[in-house]
């Protein structure tokens, strides 16, 4: 029913800790399919010697492609209904298979489920990090999953349990110059796939410095704000809506709205609230007062401010004013 997609590289000081949280699983009719990429430590040697006492692990030797090649790899040989990620890195709480199994049997419009997360580094040096998996705690529903998919990746991906058909209907992890994780998610959220998560923690998410979202270009803010302005211009489109306005102006909000119009979505202007900038014009648009702004008529927002808690401002001030999160505005950021 279930099988656990677990690529490995260079994985052998956490990979023993790992395997043995998923072998302590509640649920225990599972298989692991442990992909290791080529690694040129003992990784290999510690995959052999937990699967020679436990016939779960099924484990292939692969030369060195990379995560998105070791991952897909995982998941074609993977023979279960269920397909739950995994990295080398991350532990398992005991629960996490049963609970996810059983949401999706008991939900089966759902074609994916995550949970909350448990953060596994040091709080102060991994500071950015906390924060995130703070955030997508707050995500749990369906609709606040939806909503939020364009700020950042709503889950994080050890986190999440899929039906593997959905990787015949909406193809498996593309490889490119983009966070491939964040990528599948929107791909299947543009599809009409729906999700959310269990109320409970399912993992405990490590920040290793060598975690590649730390060390691979594909995972730095410009990859990330790339992939998003393609599926959020889709979205918009889809929903009738060619021109938007944002909220920001600075330069870097610039640079990464602008984005959208390489997808064909028009910018009409900024909403800004530094006196100093509001009636000029910034990349041949007019820079207005985000104070003026009224009730809804007509024009729609996306919120580009990246500065923490800002979101939950803008949402607040426009919500006062009769603007609906998902109708009339968005968060970008």
């Amino acid at each position: 029913m279930i099988s656990v997609a677990l690529p490995c590289y260079n994985a052998q000081d956490s990979l023993t800790a790992c395997l043995e949280s998923l072998l302590a699983q509640t649920w225990q009719d599972f298989e692991i399919v442990a992909v290791n990429d080529g690694s040129t430590d003992g990784t290999l040697d510690v995959l052999r010697r937990v699967s020679a006492r436990d016939g779960r692990i099924r484990v292939f030797d692969c030369p060195h492609g990379g995560v998105v090649q070791a991952m897909n790899f995982a998941v074609e040989h993977c023979r279960g209904e269920y397909v739950a990620r995994m990295d080398s890195d991350d532990l398992c709480l005991p629960e996490r298979l049963a609970l996810q199994k059983a949401h999706l049997d008991r939900h089966p419009y759902l074609g994916l489920v995550g949970g909350l997360v448990r953060f596994g580094g040091d709080p102060e040096a991994g500071k950015g990090y906390k924060t995130y998996v703070d955030w997508t705690n707050t995500l749990v529903t369906e609709e606040d999953i939806s909503l939020a998919r364009f700020v950042e990746s709503p889950y994080a991906n050890p986190s999440i349990m899929f039906r593997k058909e959905l990787v015949s209907r909406c193809g498996p992890f593309y490889d490119g110059p983009f966070p491939e994780d964040y990528e599948f998610l929107l791909r299947l959220m543009a599809a009409g796939v729906r999700m959310d998560k269990v109320q409970r923690e399912v993992l405990i998410w490590n920040d290793p410095p060598s975690r590649l979202t730390r060390t691979d270009p594909r995972y730095d803010p410009e990859a990330f704000y790339r992939v998003k302005a393609a599926y959020l211009a889709r979205w918009l489109a889809a929903r009738g809506i060619g021109r938007v306005s944002i909220i920001g102006g600075g330069r870097i909000t610039r640079r990464r709205a602008l984005m959208l119009e390489e997808h064909g979505i028009v910018i009409e202007r900024w909403l800004e609230v530094d006196p100093n900038k509001i009636g000029q014009r910034a990349s041949d648009r007019p820079v207005c007062s985000w104070h003026e702004v009224g009730a809804p008529q007509g024009e729609f927002l996306l919120s580009y401010v990246g500065k923490r808690g800002a979101g939950v401002r803008i949402s607040l001030e426009l919500e006062e004013k009769g603007w609906i999160a998902g109708i009339h505005f968005l968060l970008a950021a």
